[in-house]
């Protein structure tokens, strides 16, 4: 019996040896850490989904991550398995899948999961990195915001309103539409809004409450501008159904609040990718990268 189980575990052991891969040969060697071919084309297949190519460039972000990765380790960054998996269903999420289906996909391609979850884990890392290290150092200066917030403010952006918005919901654009301008011939202002959008089906009247014409699209503001109270926009198509906005209040406010918060947003975006950038251009100066 011993000599027959002997036998067997010796004739796996020929099998698993005839089918065992070739070593995977060290691409790049980071901080310490080694990136391997294995990673660089598991890189490109995930690449390929997302429409890019370059194995430089794959080889090239996979530094990079173990680049923040132990600049996180560094500043006592810890990334937790549950982040990873929570960023994993949100890019599930944004795909219009589930988790397991995100996997199915990543499989079909033949990336190994953990090929994603890697980048997500770096790309929390980074996140933690920027925020504790590289924000600080963003700054904005308020006067020059003020000036050019003033400078955008032209008449059409000078209004406050009370609206409410009135929407025709289902597919089926052209229907909508036409109803929506039959419902539009007919408005008499928002007093008697909800009782007109009964004759017409699947209409809804919603409360859309007060909006500065800088919190609008610029399309609509202009559009509103040139109504008066009781007016109504001329339809449009959205998403979910074709929608139409009643002014039921109109008064001049010249408010730079709202502007001014798209040009902070804009401007430190820049600032932040600029600040990151150099952080990552310095990583790359003082860390210990050899490329085999």
């Amino acid at each position: 019996m011993a000599r027959a189980l002997a036998a067997v575990l010796i004739g796996l052991v020929m099998v698993l040896g005839a089918v065992m891969p070739a070593a995977a040969a060290v691409k790049a060697t980071v901080n310490g850490t080694q990136i391997t071919d294995v990673q660089v084309s598991q890189r490109l297949k995930l690449f390929a989904i997302e429409g890019r190519s370059g194995s430089k460039a794959a080889l090239q972000e996979l530094i990079d991550e173990a680049l923040m990765l132990a600049e996180a380790k560094r500043l006592n960054i810890t990334i937790s398995d549950k982040q990873v998996d929570d960023a994993f269903l949100n890019v599930a999420r944004n795909i219009k899948v589930s988790s397991d289906k995100l996997k199915d996909i990543l499989r079909q391609s033949g990336v190994n999961v953990d090929t994603l979850r890697d980048r997500l884990r770096a790309a929390l890392a980074w996140n933690q990195i920027t925020q504790n290290v590289i924000m600080p150092q963003v700054q904005i200066s308020d006067v020059d915001l003020e000036k050019k917030a003033e400078a955008k403010l032209d008449a059409s952006m000078s209004y406050d309103y009370i609206l409410k918005e009135v929407l025709f919901v289902g597919k089926g654009a052209s229907g909508r539409t036409a109803q929506a301008n039959r419902y539009k011939q007919s408005f008499k202002g928002c007093d008697t809004a909800v009782q007109l959008s009964t004759s017409y089906t699947d209409a809804a009247v919603i409360d859309v409450g007060r909006r500065h014409a800088t919190q609008l699209p610029e399309p609509i503001a202009k559009e509103l501008a040139r109504l008066n109270v009781g007016g109504i926009t001329k339809p449009r198509v959205v998403e979910n159904g074709v929608s139409m906005l009643a002014v039921c209040s109109k008064s001049v406010a010249e408010d730079t609040t709202f502007i001014k918060g798209a040009l902070r947003s804009e401007a430190g975006n820049a600032q932040l990718k600029g600040e990151q950038d150099k952080y990552l251009a310095d990583l790359r100066k003082k860390g210990r990268i050899v490329m085999n």
